[in-house]
């Protein structure tokens, strides 16, 4: 069965078993969800590809993105990700084991460190980089640019909505 064809039976079943309960809330975020696990499935593939997991990848295109020359903290690039500090630990060890970052006391605080790429590791991202983008630009390929802006401007009025109002 496809997800389509599951989600119509969901809404089927529910419609069946409770009409007059407006389930359609429900409905969304199980859409919602099927959605960022079937796609987030096949994004986490490309990681693969280049032997990394899809965190270790995050973590190498967000300090690709946002380090500056002698590169973030701990906490920083966890705030950047929306990850725990722990997170970052796992994926710097390994990276670091590659020769794909380092880690170097921070000189303004020696309680502290930070995390840079080496050369090989911006090297991977420029790499790997086109391919990931090419990989989710062909998931997307079932909406027009326009839909495509329609979406994340909707979810972002949600994810706005949920912490405005402490929802979250």
């Amino acid at each position: 069965m496809t997800t389509v064809a599951l989600l119509d039976r969901i809404r089927h079943d529910w419609h069946a078993r409770e009409p007059e309960l407006d389930t359609a809330p429900m409905l969304t975020f199980i859409t919602l969800s099927r959605a960022q696990s079937l796609l987030g499935t096949a994004v986490r593939s490309t990681a693969a590809r280049a032997g990394l997991t899809s965190g270790t990848r995050d973590v190498l295109f967000t300090l690709y993105r946002s380090e500056p020359p002698q590169g973030l903290p701990p906490g920083e690039l966890a705030a950047l990700l929306a990850v725990s500090p722990a997170t970052i630990t796992g994926c710097a060890d390994t990276l670091e084991e590659r020769g794909l970052l380092t880690r170097t006391l921070d000189p303004d605080d020696r309680r502290s460190w930070r995390i840079a790429l080496t050369d090989a590791g911006r090297d991977l991202v420029r790499t790997h980089l086109p391919e990931h983008l090419a990989f989710e630009r062909q998931l997307l390929a079932a909406l027009t640019p326009d839909e495509t802006a329609a979406l994340e401007a909707l979810l972002r009025k949600l994810i706005a909505h949920a912490e405005a109002n402490a929802l979250v």
